[in-house]
């Protein structure tokens, strides 16, 4: 018997494994420090290997695949159901390995050294982008203030060098240029859905990485009764985010658009709230952005429907 499965629970300094053969049979259990990791897999034949998907669990992907082995990641909320007990770091490893043969496991495309640095770039942004709105302050107030103000205006500059620094990724980066020519998609959600989104052929269908990105409603069904309340929220919560801020300007800009996603979005004002409508058109766009990633191609508006004549009627 040899090990065939393993299950990794990542760690600061000392990592867990988990390991099994092809009838199931507990191999191994034992920890490891970061510098022994992979001489320790070095020497295994190839076996499927999991860990939870995290920054770091990309870069220990990267080298464990180099060495021959086939390594999955899964989202920590996947693996929780499989936690049997307590929680620590042995049971973790156990569910990992567990979870990551289930046959309808859902798992965590691979990113490129690349794409994580291009997502560190959008990380940082996201953290300086808290310039104040401007308000009127008494002088001795704007004395106080003066250091807090000069740091502000140091963020932004570094905010502009970052988006420059994003801009000339995207110019390098076809995948980002098709993304932009959707609408309500511009430099910064194209690079950042094309540095996350290693391989959109991981989701089924664009409902599916909808739903990946919590933009879909949160069910409470049973009995054979559908209950569905707020979004999920599940997944990437910047992506999500950015999407939402995009969908917010096409919902501003409806009255203007010919297409007939512009029909499309005034139908939907007059029935829903304005709120309602911006996230059913975050949604819409997410499922136009995967269609955009597998299929190689740029976004089209779609033309309005000709209206149906008496001649063309008779016609038919």
């Amino acid at each position: 018997m040899h090990v065939t499965t393993i299950g990794i629970d990542l760690a600061k300094s000392v990592f867990q494994f988990h390991g099994i053969d092809d009838e199931g049979e507990v191999i191994f259990r034992k920890k490891l420090r970061r510098s022994g990791v992979l001489d320790f897999l070095q020497d295994l034949p190839p076996c499927l290997i999991g860990m939870e998907a995290c920054a770091s669990a990309h870069f220990w992907a990267r080298e464990i695949k180099a060495l021959g082995h086939d390594v999955r990641l899964i989202p920590p909320v996947y693996v929780k159901p499989y936690v049997k007990r307590q929680k620590n770091d042995a049971a973790d490893a156990e569910a990992i390995c567990e979870a990551v043969t289930r046959p309808t496991m859902r798992f965590v495309a691979i990113k490129s050294i690349n794409q994580q640095g291009v997502l560190m770039l959008h990380r940082s942004r996201d953290l300086m982008e808290t310039l104040p709105e401007e308000s009127p302050l008494p002088e001795i107030a704007r004395m106080a203030l003066g250091s807090l103000m000069a740091q502000l205006d140091s963020l932004a500059s570094e905010i502009h060098r970052l988006e420059r620094r994003l801009l000339a990724w995207h110019r390098a980066d076809e995948v980002s240029q098709r993304l932009e020519t959707i609408p309500g998609v511009g430099i910064i959600t194209a690079t950042a859905l094309a540095a996350s989104v290693s391989d959109p052929h991981v989701f089924k269908n664009g409902r599916q990485f909808a739903a990946f990105l919590g933009l879909v409603p949160r069910q409470n069904s049973s009995g054979g009764k559908d209950r569905l309340g707020r979004i999920s929220k599940m997944g990437d919560g910047y992506l999500r985010r950015l999407l939402v801020m995009g969908a917010t300007s096409v919902i501003r800009r409806a009255d203007k658009n010919t297409s007939a996603t512009g029909a499309w979005v005034r139908s939907l004002l007059e029935r829903k709230p304005a709120r309602l409508t911006t996230v059913a058109m975050a949604n819409k766009t997410a499922r136009i952005a995967w269609a955009v990633m597998t299929r190689g191609d740029v976004y089209r508006a779609p033309a309005m429907p000709r209206p149906t004549t008496l001649s063309s009627s008779v016609e038919a």
